[in-house]
């Protein structure tokens, strides 16, 4: 029965901006771990008649980050006020965008050319922070206003997701272009980077367009693995309601990892109940196009590309170039070692093969280190293949209690056994080799 159901799947992913101040006022914007409510002020307290202004970078960081996903940008933008009662939200309304966000009509292709349609890309300001805690014995909750007022970049999807594992591609990669575009570190563990995921289930048999006239939303979310594992526990949730002929309520759900089950956390509002109209303390936001076009030309390569660029420019494997460009910093010391090995006659893919497999880069922290020791590396007498495999078949016949062991599932003898084998051919095998033989031998 649960075959008859396809889930359908949406996110928004809330981005703390990297900027010195906050989003309407000039307090600083770096919350993290600083001393509670010492960096705030009458705006971001909401206190009357304190009036807000923008602020300029992380308009153009959300434009940038909506150019990088192949957003439209509205030339003519402004902020809403969006209401609602919450003990973080001092005014008793957000300063957020609704009909006219920065940036709309993106995409984003997926490694199976699936089309992922990016809805909106809007600017917000963030909430306090509520810390839960005893007090005398009590349980209270407490409020922060430092992150009140930081500014809040949010991308929302269309529904395009059919699984988890497609939601966890696209949000590494919005996480990767984000610190690319060097907007903010997206670390989930601070809370600079926040995920949420809009869930419901249809039959195979409705119509590819149609869309269920309810949806739960998961939120909380710190971790692409627990989000991945919320998703997965909310769709079968849903799938059993539904097989039993009834229809999951709109919702907002949390997930607990050690049942492995969501559960309610308050009922989902609608647009109409937040009240939205236009922010009367800030102008609209007006753009010309060459000004939305010179913001395009700071945007550096992104890690796609990079990734295409190492694969064609410098004949390394796809896997060696996705693994460079998962951080910037390890491309970077790549390509400043491509350079420098170059002088030397070393190839980019001896230079790779150093940094992914051997982790080079941790022994040597300059290039110019990793290529000293490619240099010393290609200058020895390394074995033939035919000769290392000859050893490492000898070791395998004679040490027969660790081949068992690692046959019984002990992986750690395999270090043993790979010494063994350099023993023999007195350190003049390659490791990556060595292993690999054992490893097809066993």
């Amino acid at each position: 029965m649960e075959d008859n159901f396809i889930p359908v799947i949406g996110l928004e992913v809330h981005v703390e901006l990297a900027t010195k101040s906050k989003m309407f006022c000039r307090c600083p914007a770096d919350h993290f771990a600083k001393k509670p409510n010492t960096q705030v002020c009458p705006v971001c307290l909401g206190l009357p008649g304190a009036l807000p202004y923008t602020n300029k970078e992380a308009i153009f960081d959300t434009i940038k980050f909506g150019l990088a996903f192949g957003c439209q940008i509205n030339l003519l933008s402004k902020f809403d006020r969006k209401h609602y009662f919450y003990p973080d939200l001092p005014k008793g309304y957000q300063i957020s965008q609704y009909d006219l966000p920065l940036c709309y009509s993106g995409k984003w292709i997926l490694e199976s050319g699936k089309e992922i349609r990016i809805r909106r890309v809007h600017l917000e300001e963030d909430t306090a922070k509520l810390v839960h805690q005893k007090v005398n014995g009590e349980s209270v909750s407490l409020i922060d206003y430092n992150r009140s007022g930081v500014a809040l970049m949010e991308m929302v999807t269309e529904p395009d997701f059919d699984n988890p594992t497609e939601v966890s591609e696209f949000l590494r990669n919005a996480q990767l272009i984000v610190r690319y575009l060097g907007i903010s570190t997206a670390d989930m563990e601070k809370g600079s980077m926040r995920l949420e995921a809009n869930i419901s289930v249809k039959r195979k048999s409705d119509p590819k367009e149609f869309l269920p006239n309810y949806k739960v939303e998961l939120k909380n979310i710190n971790s692409f693995r627990f989000l991945e594992k919320a998703i997965a526990a909310e769709i079968k949730r849903q799938t059993e309601l539904l097989a039993s002929g009834r229809k999951p309520i709109q919702e907002t759900r949390g997930y607990n990892e050690e049942t492995d089950l969501t559960f309610s956390q308050r009922t989902k509002e609608e647009a109409q109940d937040y009240r939205y109209f236009p922010e009367p303390d800030i102008p609209p936001l007006r753009f010309e196009v060459e000004e939305i076009e010179r913001i395009r030309t700071q945007i550096p390569e992104l890690p796609r590309q990079k990734k295409e660029r190492f694969v064609s420019d410098f004949g390394i494997p796809v896997n060696y170039a996705e693994i460079l460009v998962s951080d910037l910093e390890k491309a970077s010391y790549f390509e400043e070692s491509v350079r420098l090995g170059k002088e030397h006659g070393i190839s980019p893919k001896f230079l790779a093969d150093l940094i992914v497999n051997k982790k080079m880069q941790d022994a040597f922290p300059e290039p110019a280190g990793l290529v000293k020791k490619a240099v010393e590396l290609m200058k020895r007498d390394f074995a033939s293949y035919e000769e290392t495999k000859n050893a490492v078949l000898e070791v395998i016949t004679e040490e027969k209690k660790a081949v068992a062991d690692f046959q019984a599932g002990n992986g750690r003898v395999l270090g043993y056994l790979i010494g063994m084998v350099q023993k023999k051919l007195k350190g003049r095998g390659e490791i990556k080799t060595i292993e690999e033989l054992l490893k097809e031998n066993l």
